[in-house]
């Protein structure tokens, strides 16, 4: 039987044992996946791992709500931060609802897939299960402005795809057995983790539903908002603490680096950002 203090006492007491509200701890994940740049870096588990373990380790915590709107990125990153997210769902025995807002696709569908529900808006991007890679080539350009590319490896993979040289058919083929490898674990980690999943044949083709298409698939789990959403389960007065994200701003990153971003640092943050707006703009966002 549980001990309530009476209001005469409660009112002397600290807030969070006055505080008889239930009480869920929301984490935002927002943003490409992946180291983008030192001034505009992506969504990481070196990044998120303190927001995550705070929001875990809250006091009288009923649920962790993910916020997610992410295009995906490193594939690395986002298993790294899927399991995290499990570890600390079982370890502290709290469920977790995710809740996507513009997007949350490839990699962020990955995280999404942490949680116990999946909560989407009718019109949010979800799925693209799939691996791509991208890149340039410039030899071309280099013949064209007289250049000779000269490298030298030890080991015949060691220049592997190198933008400023032919594309070698061998190259090719060697990074489609690496995306075969990792869209494997995608799909497996998707299927064990949603298993009303329908069983279509394009749900692993790297292909994107809205919200609302998404449902009849087993993509997500209903439709909705989180305020909504967790006023009905947990009542009108449901407390949503939001964990401030670690990382800092602008500011706190270069100081932390030692000194303002010479111009190659200002040049990788602009071409960073436009990555990643490129990223949001394969959905239409």
């Amino acid at each position: 039987m549980a001990f309530a203090f009476p209001d005469s006492v409660r009112a002397l007491l600290p807030r969070r044992f006055r505080d008889r509200r239930p009480r869920v701890a929301v984490v935002r994940l927002s943003g490409t996946i992946g180291a983008v740049s030192p001034i505009r870096p992506g969504l990481s588990i070196g990044g998120v791992a303190g927001s995550l373990e705070r929001a875990f380790g809250m006091p009288g915590v009923k649920a962790v709500a993910l916020l997610i709107n992410s295009p995906g990125g490193s594939p690395a990153q986002s298993h790294l931060i899927h399991r995290r997210i499990r570890a600390l769902a079982e370890e502290k025995r709290l469920p977790v609802i995710a809740f996507v807002e513009d997007v949350a696709a490839s990699g962020g569908y990955m995280i999404a897939c942490a949680a116990d529900e999946i909560i989407a808006d009718p019109t949010s991007i979800v799925g693209s299960i799939g691996v791509v890679s991208s890149g340039f080539g410039f030899h071309g350009l280099l013949e064209k402005l007289g250049v000779e590319r000269r490298v030298h490896t030890q080991g015949e993979a060691k220049s592997m795809l190198d933008p400023f040289r032919p594309e070698d058919p061998a190259d090719v083929e060697r990074l489609k057995r690496i995306q075969a490898d990792v869209q494997d674990l995608f799909t497996g980690l998707v299927t064990a983790r949603r298993p009303t999943l329908a069983r279509t044949e394009n749900l692993f083709t790297g292909a994107v539903w809205t919200g609302r298409q998404a449902l009849p698939l087993g993509l997500v789990d209903a439709l909705g908002d989180l305020r909504t959403a967790m006023r009905a389960r947990f009542g009108e007065t449901v407390d949503l603490r939001l964990v401030a994200e670690a990382r800092g701003g602008l500011v706190s990153r270069l100081l932390r680096r030692g000194g303002a971003p010479g111009g190659i640092e200002l040049a990788e943050g602009a071409m960073a950002a436009v990555a990643e707006r490129a990223a949001f703009a394969r959905y239409g966002l």
